[in-house]
């Protein structure tokens, strides 16, 4: 099983300095980090893998919240954990060989795998949001679960160049998966991929839009009451759906984007309302962020999730 991974190497920051994992197979954590960097491409552009490096960017901004783990978070009203014996670990990366497309892709389903195995829920760092895709074959066993993905756009294209598991596809790839029930979309808004009928084919599943310009004209009070109820929640969060002016960092930046207080909101009553069983964080471009500020934000976000769950009694 230590082939599915490659722990983060000597000398390099682990997720908020939290302990490292050397092997998966004897993993002991409640929340487990993991590494995602390469999904599958649709282009030769996209072939240059433009987040690649944001798991690395992530567990770097993150170190400046790790040093204050048990100090008082006014946003959480308490240390992140509450006090609580809540083991956070950082697995590394999915190991992965340059070309295959599909057995990379296996690896990351096997790993996950791993990690729920454990008993472990898997926090992934991506990655572009092709990542989704494999990591959401891993749930088979779950029964059902309810995918709430934050996102400008769609991404509910059939294929794009003859790729059917690309960035553009991981919602409709998700949608196809007998165990996903409902589907929430969140922050849409402006251009992106989708054609008419790939917005009417999601609308005929039923999946539940919330656009950016919703949020902004009804508030996040009465767009939490939106949320579907469910017993398991799996969240896939495209950075992009942040306004650009505090996450600039991305590889598809659209104007209107939802806030931090929206978004820390939107995560903390899906905590409230069901068990999340993982959290991918996707699409954050570090080569045209500016002063870390889009990796930060996504390091911010995840600890706001995990002190939501702690205090939602789903830890520990």
């Amino acid at each position: 099983m230590t082939d599915l991974v490659t722990p983060v190497p000597t000398g390099k920051p682990t997720f908020a300095g939290l302990p490292r994992c050397e092997d998966i197979a004897s993993l002991d954590a409640h929340i487990a980090i993991i590494g995602v960097p390469y999904g599958i491409p649709a282009s030769m552009e996209a072939s240059r893998a433009p987040s690649s490096e944001a798991p690395d960017a992530i567990r770097a901004e993150s170190l400046r919240f790790g040093k204050y783990f048990d100090h008082h978070d006014i946003d959480l009203g308490g240390p992140i954990l509450a006090g609580r014996d809540i083991r956070v670990v950082d697995c590394g990366d999915v190991s992965m060989r340059p070309g295959d497309n599909a057995a990379n892709s296996a690896t990351t389903t096997e790993a996950i795998r791993a990690i729920r195995a454990a008993g472990a829920v898997p926090f992934i760092l991506g990655g572009d949001h092709s990542i989704p895709i494999p990591v959401m074959r891993a749930y088979d066993d779950i029964g059902t679960m309810c995918v709430v993905q934050f996102d400008a756009h769609l991404d509910y294209r059939d294929e794009v160049n003859g790729v059917k598991e690309g960035l553009s596809s991981s919602i409709r790839r998700a949608s196809e998966l007998d165990y996903v029930g409902d589907i929430v979309q969140i922050g849409l808004r402006g251009l992106g991929s989708a054609r008419d009928q790939d917005v009417q084919d999601a609308m005929d599943r039923r999946n539940i839009f919330i656009t950016a310009a919703e949020m902004y004209k009804n508030g996040l009070d009465e767009v939490t009451k939106r949320l579907p109820q469910a017993d398991n929640y799996y969240i896939t969060f495209d950075m992009d759906v942040m306004d650009p002016s505090i996450a600039p960092g991305v590889n598809s930046p659209a104007f209107g984007g939802i806030d931090y207080w929206q978004a820390t909101g939107l995560l903390w009553a899906v905590a409230r309302r069901g068990r999340i069983v993982g959290l991918d964080m996707v699409e954050i471009a570090p080569r045209v962020d500016t002063r870390g500020l889009t990796s930060m934000l996504a390091a911010r976000l995840m600890l706001n999730l995990l002190g939501a769950m702690t205090r939602s009694g789903q830890l520990g």
